[in-house]
Formats: structure tokens, C-alpha cells, sequence
């Protein structure tokens, strides 16, 4: 077990920090392009880690979910090469000054966005989330520590080295991005009142690491990535676009947290609606956990797989599923939507399937969510799809971000005030 001195990775980080706060933007986004092109060069030493990593995680029982977020493939690495690119692309959120005002005595006062300084991140398997991590961090000007899953340890080194070379060979200071790379969990709790070098703790995990952190962490915390996420097909609903809507938030990547896990279905469309998105969902290898009113209309439907539907239990609601499950339910009206969706949903992606403008507004208005949605996909609540690159974490609080943090989400500011000599009478 590697020998992990916390105390001395914090104050290298906060000494990176400050370093890397003062490099011009062309530096750190030829960091970020340098990471890319390293990536694409990326040889044998990454795929080996991550198959011992997979062959590993396998034997110890990994769920599927966490094992398909744990397995690189050309795609997603070529996905990682165009994030850091995307984030270099984008404007540099730093030294922006904003709110600027003259006061009536003269004085020049203004906000001026800038770091907020050394990242804490926790997070499971997904070795896309390193890379994303520390581009996001070096274009913010923020350094960070990571500590991944053990299921990814090999490729996250491997990840990391690479990117901390990227980062030497560009004038950064290497410590700006860090990894943990032991598996001790006594680390965790060390971790989490290091508040003395930590700035913002994000933790990326289930609710057991979350409910960990909120009671012990000692500095500010972004909780987020749980994601129990609803779509309400409405009585107006255009009924045949909305299958593929749904079969996207479902099936396009099912164990990540902005994929859909439960279907409210308005009664006056349920049997019109219900079968042939069954259907559709089934042949996808999707099982379906039904209400009594979704059994009645399923049962007597033709064409349909009895091992792939189930009468929903008391965990069929509430449940991030991360795989090929959804729970249905039938609603008499968008007020019963919106409570279930109250009552269940983790405030992260729900939306509405509706032609009514009215119904559309309602949605949007109360429903209390990080990304609501009128007819698209849960899946769009990503960082890349919202135009931010990347992301650091899809926070489902409302303070200091909500939803994707991008480059900005990342930032603080201080208020700058000039004067002419001025002293307050």
C-alpha cells in the first residue's frame, strides 16, 4: 500500500495553486491541448491498466452498471480527447470583471471572477472523470486532488501521470493536479478536515460516500451525481415522437445518473401510449416495474415479454436504477405528476412530453429540478451537451452551482474597489 502523506499533497497543491492562477490563458489551454494530443498517443501502458482494472472489478463482483462505467473504448477515449479540446476552446472565465458601478462618493467598485484555489473531487470507476477533472481544473486556474474508485486505479495513475506530464512540459506546475493513489478509506476521513488546504469538496458517488462527507467534511461541499430521473408523458403529448424521446433518456448510456428512471403516464393516453412504448423499451432489453393501472392496459397488450414486466414494488419509485430498469405509472392529472415527482425525484433531470404551452409552463415552474426538460431527452443534462466542455459534477444543490460545473461554475470572485485617496467619513 503506497504511502500517502496528505498534509504535504495539500500544500503542494496550494502552492500549485497560486502558480497556476497567474498563468496567462494561452498556457492553459495549450496545457489542455497538450493533454489531448498525449491521449491520442496513448499507448499499450493505458489499455493494459484498464483490462487488469476490468478483469479485477469483475472478479470481485463490480456491479454491471459500474463495470460499463469503468471500461474504456476507443469511443469514450476519443470522447476525452475532444472534452479537453472543447474546454480549451472555450473563453477563459478568469479575470472577467463584471457588476462594475461608480458610488456616489467617487469610488470604482467591481467583481472580479477568479479560482477557487484547491478542489477536493471523490468520485467511482468513469476514468473520463480524471481526465475531465484536471483539464477543468488547469483551465480554472483551480489545482485539485482526486481520489477515484478503486475499480479504475491502474488507468486513473496512468491518466494522471500523463496528464502531470502534459503539465511539465507546458510550464504548470505539476502538483495542480494530484491523485490519490491508495485505497486506504482511512484517507477518506483525512481527507474531509483538510479544510486548511481544501477550498470545495465534490463528492461523486452514492449515498453512502455522500452521507459520509455531509458528516464529516469540514470545508464548503457540491453534492451531486445521484440522479433519480423522471419523464411525464402529458394527455397532449405527440405520442409517437415521444418513444424514442424516452427509449434515449432509457437505454443510450443506462448507468449513468442522467438516465431515466421512471415513466408517468397521464390515464387518458395510458392505453394508447403504454403498449407500444413497452414494446419499444422491452426489445431493448429494458424490464418494466408497473403500477396496477400500467398492468391492467400491459397485460392484455400483444407482443409483449411477461419475463421483462413486473408488478413495481415499494422500491420501483425512488430508485436511481443505473440499468436496464424503469418503473411506470399512471397519473390522472399534471398535478399528480409534479407531486410524485416531488416526492420521489432527486432535483437532478425530469421533464415533460407535452403540445400544451400552458402545461409546459406549469412544469417548468414547479418542479424543482437542477435541468427540467419540455420534450428532450434527460440524457442532455451533461456538461459537453450544454456547451460547457466538460463538467466536474452535476450538482443537485442550489449553492454554489447547480447542475453541470463547467469552467465558470468553477469560479469565484473578489470585489475590487478604487478610489482617490478616499476615507469613510
Amino acid at each position: 500500500m503506497p504511502d500517502i502523506d496528505l498534509y504535504t499533497m495539500g500544500q503542494r497543491a496550494r502552492k500549485a495553486g497560486r502558480q497556476l492562477a497567474l498563468l496567462s490563458s494561452e498556457v492553459r489551454d495549450g496545457t489542455l491541448r497538450e493533454i489531448a494530443r498525449r491521449l491520442e498517443g496513448a499507448g499499450d501502458a493505458l489499455w493494459q491498466a484498464n483490462r487488469a482494472d476490468i478483469e479485477e472489478a469483475r472478479a470481485a463482483g463490480l456491479t454491471p452498471a459500474l463495470l460499463d462505467r469503468s471500461t474504456l473504448n476507443p469511443n469514450r477515449l476519443a470522447a476525452m480527447v475532444q472534452g479537453c479540446r472543447d474546454v480549451a476552446a472555450l473563453p477563459d472565465p478568469l479575470g472577467e470583471v463584471f457588476d462594475g458601478k461608480t458610488l456616489p462618493n467617487g469610488l470604482r467598485i467591481a467583481k472580479k471572477r477568479v479560482p477557487l484555489g484547491v478542489l477536493g473531487v471523490f468520485f467511482e470507476a468513469r476514468p473520463n472523470v480524471t481526465v475531465d477533472i484536471g483539464a477543468l481544473a488547469i483551465k480554472t486556474g483551480n489545482a485539485v486532488i482526486m481520489r477515484g474508485g478503486k475499480e479504475c486505479l491502474r488507468t486513473n495513475i496512468v491518466l494522471v501521470d500523463l496528464v502531470r506530464a502534459a503539465c511539465e512540459a507546458c510550464g504548470v506546475p505539476v502538483d495542480a493536479v494530484q491523485l490519490i493513489t491508495s485505497t486506504d478509506r482511512a484517507l477518506v476521513l483525512e481527507m474531509l478536515t483538510m479544510d486548511d488546504a481544501i477550498d470545495l469538496l465534490i463528492p461523486r458517488g452514492g449515498h453512502g460516500l455522500q452521507g459520509l462527507v455531509k458528516q464529516h467534511a469540514t470545508m464548503p461541499v457540491v453534492y451531486g451525481g445521484i440522479g433519480v430521473c423522471h419523464l411525464y408523458v402529458d394527455e397532449s403529448a405527440d405520442l409517437e415522437r415521444a418513444i424514442p424521446v424516452i427509449n434515449n433518456a432509457k437505454t443510450q448510456a443506462p448507468s449513468v445518473c442522467n438516465a431515466l428512471d421512471t415513466v408517468l403516464v397521464h390515464r387518458a393516453v395510458a392505453e394508447a401510449f403504454l403498449p407500444a412504448m413497452v414494446a419499444d423499451l422491452q426489445a431493448c432489453g429494458v424490464k418494466i416495474l408497473a403500477d396496477e393501472a400500467s398492468l391492467r392496459v400491459l397485460e392484455g397488450a400483444d407482443g409483449l415479454m411477461a419475463e421483462l414486466l413486473e408488478p413495481a414494488g415499494p422500491d420501483a419509485y425512488g430508485t436511481e436504477f443505473l440499468g436496464l430498469t424503469l418503473s411506470t405509472r399512471v397519473v390522472d392529472s399534471l398535478d399528480e405528476a409534479i407531486a410524485h415527482i416531488a416526492q420521489y425525484s432527486t432535483n437532478h433531470s425530469d421533464g415533460i412530453l407535452t403540445n400544451t404551452y400552458a402545461h409546459a409552463v406549469r412544469f417548468v415552474n414547479e418542479v424543482d429540478s437542477a435541468a427540467v426538460f419540455v420534450n428532450a431527452s434527460t440524457r442532455f443534462n451533461d456538461g459537453g451537451q450544454f456547451g460547457l466542455g466538460a463538467e466536474v459534477a452535476i450538482s443537485t444543490q442550489k449553492l454554489h452551482a447547480r447542475g453541470p460545473m463547467g469552467p465558470r461554475e468553477l469560479t469565484t470572485y473578489k470585489w475590487i474597489v478604487e478610489g482617490d485617496w478616499h476615507v469613510r467619513a
